[in-house]
């Protein structure tokens, strides 16, 4: 769920396919922005991805400047706890000010069988602070560097589940080869890769079984975090 997807890059092989637009422009999916196209190459590109054959679904909430409305992140959460075909997971690298409306939409999905997970934020602050990050049904992923560190722009806190990478992240580029970006909407689809491979693995596991798997797989205490965050990374035990 982003800002959609580039359906014709050759990472995805045509396994990246419309689902819901929020936007309304008639894109149908398709990505304008690249926001989304990088995101969704780290969750299953062939090259750059963790799960290399999922099949990647745009649920496009975003437009072409990445900007959306609350009603339309509340819709495409609605869209996906309706229409999500198992196995399945959510990602959401995208948040904003505190809204008891997003988190209950959140939290539907995680109630319909999908496991949200979702970007902490890149404001530096408590992560319970924003939405849908702070929503009681999520996964909520914080960024580190490659000293191991929480990222310097990487909310933090209680309500994080994990850390994944989060910086000089090698993705898809809109229209076609790679770009770098940083953010904790690189470091959430590391984890929503992971959760989808053991998923696949297990398909009648509930979205606590598959957050559960994940917290519990993740390499503890080998981080410089804030501390009050959860020393914990992502791992893919063995995926």
């Amino acid at each position: 769920m982003d800002t959609g997807i580039d359906f014709a890059h050759s990472e995805f092989g045509g396994r990246a396919v419309p689902g819901y637009d929020a936007v309304g422009d008639g894109r149908d999916g398709q990505d304008c922005n690249g926001h989304g196209t990088h995101v969704a190459g780290t969750v299953g590109g062939a090259t750059f991805g963790v799960a290399h054959q999922a099949t990647l679904v745009s649920v496009r909430v975003l437009d072409c400047q990445g900007y959306g409305t609350l009603a339309g992140v509340i819709a495409g959460f609605d869209w996906v706890a309706a229409h999500a075909q198992q196995p399945a997971v959510l990602n959401a690298s995208l948040g904003g000010d505190a809204s008891p409306a997003l988190d209950q939409a959140a939290d539907k999905v995680w109630d319909s069988g999908v496991l949200p997970v979702v970007a902490a934020g890149n404001d530096t602050k408590d992560a319970c602070q924003v939405s849908p990050a702070g929503a009681d049904d999520v996964l909520t992923v914080g960024a580190t560097d490659r000293n191991d560190q929480e990222a310097d722009f990487s909310n933090f806190g209680p309500c994080l589940s994990l850390f994944a990478p989060g910086t000089a992240i090698v993705s898809a580029k809109l229209g076609g080869g790679s770009v770098t970006m940083d953010g904790t909407s690189m470091a959430s689809p590391h984890a929503a890769g992971v959760a989808l491979l053991y998923k696949a693995a297990n398909p009648a596991a509930t979205p606590e079984a598959v957050a559960s798997w994940l917290t519990e797989q993740s390499t503890k205490n080998v981080l410089t975090v804030a501390q009050d965050s959860p020393n914990r990374l992502l791992f893919t035990g063995g995926l």
